[in-house]
């Protein structure tokens, strides 16, 4: 049975010390009830309430991290089947496969090209987030390729093989790290666990079947270690979709802790780039919380990174870009300033049609919490005050020779408020709609 976030708190030491990343207890104690942290976050709380709290409070899908210098990922805490009950919390993490057969030269320029791909989507950079190198030859080879990863990108690393001491060979060029490693099975388990925990590392747990892999992850766990990431040995489409269904309903729904970790996916394994991507596609629908590929495609890449994007938003917040001042056209300080909100598909139409006309210009985005134009005014996020207040936070003043700016026509009536607010600046009304932004910019320039 679900225990509240009251019963929690009433368990918790409230001393509102922060210690858990908080600020006050109960908002700890709301964030372990939706099964969002863990109770070992708290270092404060007795042996008593661990003992009450402990099975109750354990996420259904555990939170994996990994870590390299400077970068890190976080995987899995995820509560809900669907994101529309919810939401989804932590993004699959797309890594790119490289082989220890390969030249450790070609591995290098190979993990430059695709560590440097970045594509700005609606204010977010949208960027591959590590490597999987996989061992087909002896530990000095295995070892080579992981110096010659770590000597093209810092990013987090997935170590996978069938030998702990060849695995153990490419550990020793990751001090400090937290990798993940694979492949555990049923034979070789206790020596994979063990190499995990002596390296701090999560292990990637396989089985024949969805039964046995039941079986062996409690084994694991009673072992000391709990960083264990699934991989359900997918093999065609429908293969892919009933497993990693069953893997997540069985730990969301049924609470059945053996299943209660994230999905490694790997469409590398698919016999076509195009049949990779496709598989890629199912795995980021459908829970996979590692999806390892081999051909790199910044057009294929491109368009999952955004799918991604898309189904890991929030449902319940408006995506939004980054307030500042947006230099268009490569304006001049005699350019005009114009000022729209922050919801991504208002600064967007703006944005657009003021590149197409041609015309150099200031677009000032105000942070209005996500909102459109309008909504923003009615719910007191967009006003004179505010526009203000960005227009000295973003230093708008500096970047040009005049005080002029122009309102959106559909919020005319804040002209009066911001001459008060901004004394000695003239403020002009634009269009009511961003498509005469073309025209009205022409008469005005």
């Amino acid at each position: 049975m679900a225990i509240s976030g009251i019963q929690i708190y009433k368990l918790l030491p409230k001393t509102n010390c922060k210690d858990c990343g908080f600020p006050t207890c109960m908002a700890f104690a709301l964030k372990l009830a939706a099964k969002q942290v863990e109770l070992s976050a708290c270092p404060h709380v007795s042996e008593e309430a661990q003992a009450q709290l402990a099975a109750s409070s354990e996420p259904p899908v555990r939170l994996i991290t990994l870590e390299s210098d400077g970068s890190k990922l976080e995987v899995g805490n995820e509560v809900v089947l669907f994101r529309h009950e919810k939401t989804f919390y932590n993004k699959p993490g797309f890594f790119f496969l490289v082989k220890d057969s390969e030249d450790p030269g070609a591995i290098t320029e190979k993990v430059k090209e695709i560590d440097a791909f970045v594509v700005n989507y609606v204010g977010i950079d949208l960027a591959v987030d590590g490597f999987a190198v996989k061992s087909e030859g002896d530990g000095a080879a295995f070892a080579a390729a992981v110096e010659a990863v770590r000597a093209g990108s810092k990013r987090p690393l997935i170590l996978i093989g069938d030998d702990p001491a060849v695995l153990a060979d490419g550990l020793a060029k990751l001090e400090g790290e937290k990798p993940l490693i694979g492949t555990a099975n049923p034979e070789n388990w206790e020596a994979f666990a063990d190499l995990a925990i002596a390296n701090k590392a999560s292990l990637v747990v396989t089985a024949g079947s969805l039964e046995e892999l039941a079986d062996l992850t409690p084994k694991i766990k009673d072992k000391g270690l709990a960083d264990l990431v699934l991989d359900p040995q997918v093999t065609a489409f429908n293969d892919g979709l009933a497993k990693h269904t069953i893997l997540r309903r069985m730990a969301l729904a049924k609470n059945f802790r053996p299943f209660g970790f994230p999905i490694i996916a790997y469409p590398s394994q698919a016999a076509t780039p195009e049949a990779e991507v496709a598989l890629a596609t199912q795995a980021v629908t459908k829970y996979a919380g590692f999806v390892v590929m081999e051909n790199f495609a910044p057009e294929t890449l491109y368009g999952l990174l955004v799918l991604r994007e898309n189904i890991y938003t929030d449902p319940q917040k408006p995506i939004q870009v980054q307030p500042g001042v947006y230099e268009i056209n490569q304006p001049t300080p005699d350019a005009p300033v114009m000022v729209t909100t922050n919801f991504s598909i208002t600064y967007f139409s703006v944005a657009n049609e003021i590149e197409s006309s041609g015309q150099p210009g200031f677009l000032l985005v105000a942070d209005a919490e996500g909102m459109s134009v309008l909504t923003a005014w009615a719910a007191g996020n967009f006003d004179a005050e505010q526009i203000a207040k960005d227009v000295k936070k973003f230093g708008v003043e500096e970047k040009i020779n005049h005080k002029s700016i122009i309102l959106p026509g559909h919020v005319a009536v804040l002209s009066g408020e911001l001459e008060e607010e901004l004394p000695g600046w003239e403020i002009k009304v634009g269009p009511r709609e961003s498509v005469d932004l073309p025209a009205y910019l022409k008469q005005v320039a």
